[in-house]
């Protein structure tokens, strides 16, 4: 099932989809990190685009030029959820990482 939320300009997309988050080689052919350094790559990007399209309706509606005042509230509240969704990945990364340090060889 995949669901779609679209706002201000862009959509948030499910990162469930792993096959779109190629393996690992860039198209010129350099290494990359693989699969988590894209999710990482595409949570970033997520929360770049996200924020920008917050402070671009917080600036419309300062200026009186948002129809809808409830878009702004809408693009605040995405651009908290991919912060949020960014530290967790953070967190999760780092616990893993230190599991790995606890096993002994």
């Amino acid at each position: 099932m995949s669901t779609e939320f679209t706002g201000i300009q862009s959509t948030i997309r499910p990162i469930s989809d792993l096959s779109a988050l190629s393996g690992a080689q860039k198209a010129d052919g350099g290494e990359t990190g693989g699969v988590f350094a894209d999710i990482f790559q595409t949570a970033i990007d997520n929360v770049k685009s996200t924020d920008k399209e917050m402070v671009e309706a917080q600036y419309l509606l300062a200026t009186g030029q948002l129809d809808n005042p409830a878009e702004a509230t809408i693009a605040a509240t995405k651009a908290t959820a991919a912060v949020e969704l960014l530290i967790q990945l953070r967190n999760k990364a780092l616990d893993a990482y230190g599991e790995l340090n606890r096993i002994s060889l």
